[in-house]
């Protein structure tokens, strides 16, 4: 699956505190932002409930989630 590019601008206080999530959930910054954004469509949903994410999206082992 291709995934497309997108430039996002953050308020330097929001990319700090989700730069220092990702970091302890062991994801890079963008990984981390389509993990949320993804729970988030689920969540609402949006996607279908048989969708698979990305491995990259997949919580850490050992997480409450996993």
């Amino acid at each position: 699956m291709a995934r497309k590019a997108f430039l996002l601008r953050l308020d330097p206080e929001l990319h700090d505190a989700l730069q220092r999530w990702a970091e302890e959930e062991l994801r890079s910054l963008n990984a981390q932002i389509e993990y949320l954004l993804r729970q988030a469509v689920q969540q609402r949903k949006r996607l279908a409930a048989q969708a698979t994410p990305p491995p990259e999206t997949l919580p850490p082992p050992g997480s409450p989630e996993a």
